[in-house]
């Protein structure tokens, strides 16, 4: 590179005010590509237009007549000097008003709202302008500096409205004309509004899909070819003093007749990635089958096998056990747990990964599954199918009698899956049924598998990890898209079996890059709140338990609770409370432990193919073990924290947008029962009223406390329940009760229940209550709408 000439020393300079403006103006000038004329000093007291332009351009969004006066001098007489010259600028289309400041027009305000649009090649957000008129050319793009001290919460990702500093940057050096830095992140404002078109005699109306907005008229000319029964976005137009709200369609989304409708629903609701961009797309096909070369240990005569879902399309992990041949460890097993080797095809910062960032994880629905990588590589090269060679990381784990666990090593190898088998074929094999394919397999394979899950069990009960016992329905779709049927799947000791055998395999990912000092991202889950704790300890002492006071709870403490209530008619509801009182499990590069499991070093290894957290594990792995190719980029670690963060919330995403298409089936599938009646427990209580979960479906729906009875209705925090203040009667959290299916949202996903149970009548002396709430039932004014948000769960 030819070295530049030395400039000889610069004379000193006097600027005049302008003069300083103007060139500090050029250098934003040459950031932002714009020209900006020589300007000229000031003339008679008086700067001139050019002057006046390059403070503006300097102090975009906050030069004001007075700001301006104040900078260059201007008092008196010649402040009328100046309001005609500011007139002619704007009248010329040099200058913009709002709210008293000045702007050039395409100028980017040092304080404004951006909507975050991608990440560069280097895995940096862009952002551009949210609101931006379109007449100044297309919106300029904004690169995302990293933010000084503490990370955001939440973190923001794709998609996100952010609050931003915006300063001109040096376009040659960045490739940006602007930088940003994030103040805050905004909550999410849908630009539009979901809904199913109703058609009408004079024009539809628009039914909201989320339960808490209101219904909207829709003009013919504005269906935008919309018919009756299809799902739309829409916008709202301006508001009239008079009837609804009106809207006009912008997108047709789909036919709500179709099968998979309500699952489009809750992705677009959630801003859910569904459609790959082609460049996603062409990469995964130009993929081609890793080889073993490199290092890549040949394992393709170790009978593993792969234990999932009869419908599973995917196979990212394979099992094998052994008895420990060393003399050292008797009675002891070595347990094998082999994971697709995802980093071998989707490298940092391609397409690929960047796409499946966006994505954060797979999105499981009834109907349909939205992958995290297309389906070349999830299930095609990466999964593991039966008798087809496929790369992968292993964790060989050496256990003692006890299930304790001694050593573990890693290998980068190439697998050939002996057998796919599903669950329940798995756990028939052990339990005297073997069929044709499981019946080779029992004596080499599977019994020394139970054998080695056996002796983890040991290990896991003295561990003693939270157990709480709640049952998870699971929806069958039909061919229609409805619901066929809805089941509570039975838990076998071979679901067990995989769930311990993986949860060992994530510890051993943990441990091994602790000790490697590699960053890493970990699964953890904080203890309960001082606030929860104190929450149910109120609720156990009104079922006369106790929740010890020692400010270092563990497992084991709530386990003896839930053993204490086991089938008694408190199981359930003391099982639903111990959970609420539970924090959310997250991912994050810095480890508190996993609460929850007991663990002091836990991290998500097992599930790369459909959660991007594993991915990275993955990556640190290779590159501390040097395994070869696809390793963990050098300078990672300062991205964690907003990665980790970004992917916890697509996490949330994820399980809410489940959670609300369940709803939704459900909602559609009662919709032909009204004034039906149905057995249930009060899953949730609140001032508002009560929330019921139904045996038969577990379904969710709402009573309100208006409906209840005509007592004086008051909401006891401690006790979980509301309780009349003339009669006593009571309704608890946990309370078995019957329903009368009174109303459905089917698109909102909502039910609204009649209660026909009477509640338990409390003594008089036992009917004071710890919350002030009081809410009238019939005959009183009613408290709360007919639907509202209904409680969560937690994930491990």
């Amino acid at each position: 590179m030819a070295k530049k000439p030395e400039t000889p020393p610069k004379a000193a300079k006097v600027r005049t005010p302008g003069a300083r403006s103007a060139t500090r103006s050029a250098a934003f000038a040459k950031a932002s590509g714009k020209p900006v004329a020589p300007v000229a000093p000031p003339a008679n007291g008086m700067p001139s237009r050019e002057a006046i332009l390059a403070f503006i351009a300097e102090h975009p969004g906050k030069a004001t007549k007075r700001e301006i006066s104040k900078h260059f001098g201007i008092s008196g007489g010649a402040r009328i000097a100046l309001k005609r010259t500011l007139k002619e600028l704007s009248e010329d289309g040099l200058v913009e008003k709002n709210r008293k400041k000045l702007t050039r027009p395409g100028d980017i305000p040092p304080v404004t709202v951006l909507l975050i649009v991608e990440r560069d090649e280097h895995g940096e957000f862009v952002a551009q302008p949210v609101n931006w008129d379109r007449d100044h050319g297309d919106a300029p793009r904004v690169l995302i500096r990293a933010n000084r001290g503490k990370p955001l919460v939440p973190a923001p990702g794709i998609g996100d409205r952010v609050l931003s500093h915006v300063d001109p940057a040096d376009l040659e050096e960045t490739g940006f004309a602007h930088t940003g830095r994030i103040i805050k992140v905004l909550e999410k404002r849908a630009a539009s509004i979901l809904g199913v078109v109703r058609i009408t005699p004079g024009g539809a109306r628009i039914e909201p899909v989320d339960r808490k907005q209101k219904e909207a008229d829709v003009e013919p000319d504005d269906l935008n070819g919309a018919k009756d029964g299809d799902l739309v976005s829409v916008e709202p137009k301006r508001a009239t003093r008079y009837g609804p709200p009106r809207v006009r369609v912008v997108e047709i989304i789909g036919d709500m007749s179709s099968e998979k409708a309500v699952s489009m629903i809750a992705i677009h609701a959630h801003d859910i990635p569904y459609i790959f961009p082609q460049q996603v797309l062409d990469d995964a096909e130009k993929a081609k089958p890793a080889k073993i070369s490199g290092g890549r240990e040949d394992w393709r005569e170790v009978p593993l096998v792969t234990i999932d879902p009869a419908d599973a399309k995917d196979h990212d992990d394979a099992v094998y056990a052994e008895p420990d041949p060393d003399p050292e460890n008797p009675g002891g097993y070595l347990v094998t747990v082999a994971i697709a080797d995802v980093a071998w095809y989707v490298r940092p910062n391609s397409a690929l990964d960047r796409e499946a960032l966006k994505r954060g994880n797979s999105v499981y629905f009834p109907d349909r599954v939205v992958p995290m990588l297309p389906e070349r590589i999830s299930n095609d090269l990466c999964s593991l199918r039966e008798g087809e060679d496929r790369p992968a990381l292993a964790v060989k784990m050496q256990f003692t009698a006890e299930g304790k666990k001694k050593f573990h090593w890693f290998h980068r190898i190439m697998m050939r899956s002996a057998a796919k088998l599903a669950y329940s074929q798995a756990q028939d094999a052990i339990d005297g049924r073997p069929d044709d394919k499981t019946g080779p397999l029992l004596e080499p394979i599977l019994k020394p598998l139970w054998a080695a899950y056996a002796v983890m069990k040991r290990g896991r009960d003295n561990r003693e990890p939270l157990d709480l016992d709640l049952p998870e329905r699971k929806v069958i779709v039909g061919a229609d898209g409805g619901i066929d049927r809805i089941v509570v799947p039975e838990r076998l000791d071979a679901h067990k079996l995989i769930e311990e055998f993986m949860i060992q395999a994530n510890v051993a990912a943990a441990e091994t890059l602790e000790r490697k000092g590699s960053p890493l991202v970990y699964r953890v889950h904080d203890a309960p709140s001082l606030a929860k704790l104190e929450a149910l300890r109120e609720f156990l002492a009104s079922i006369e338990m106790n929740l010890p006071k020692s400010g270092n709870l563990r497992p084991s403490h709530f386990n003896l609770i839930l053993d204490r209530v086991k089938d008694s008619e408190h199981a359930a509801l003391v099982n639903e409370v111990v959970l609420r009182s539970q924090s959310q499990a997250i991912y994050s590069p810095e480890n508190i432990g996993h609460f929850g499991l007991n663990l002091r070093r836990y991290a998500h290894f097992t599930s790369p193919i459909r959660r991007y957290a594993d991915l990275i594990v993955h990556r640190a792995l290779i590159r501390s073990l040097e395994m070869g190719e696809g390793g963990l980029q050098d300078g990672m670690e300062k991205d964690l924290e907003a990665i980790a963060q970004e992917i916890s919330g697509a996490e949330r995403r994820a399980m809410a947008a489940e959670r609300e298409t369940i709803d939704r089936l459900v909602a559609h599938w009662l919709a032909d029962r009204i004034g039906a009646h149905f057995h249930g427990r009060i899953a949730g209580v609140t001032r508002a009223g009560l929330f019921v979960k139904l045996d038969e479906t577990g379904a969710d729906g709402f009573v309100p406390i208006g409906s209840i009875g005509s007592d004086y209705y008051q909401f006891d925090e401690a006790r979980q329940a509301v309780i009349g203040s003339r009669t006593g009667e009571m309704f608890r959290l946990g309370d078995a009760v019957e329903v009368k299916l009174v109303e459905v949202a089917p698109v909102a996903g909502a039910l609204r229940f009649e209660l026909m149970s009477d509640g338990k009548m409390l003594p008089k002396g036992e009917r004071k209550v710890a919350d002030s709430g009081a809410f009238r039932g019939r005959g009183g004014r009613p408290a709360g709408g007919s639907f509202k948000g209904r409680p969560g769960g937690k994930r491990r």
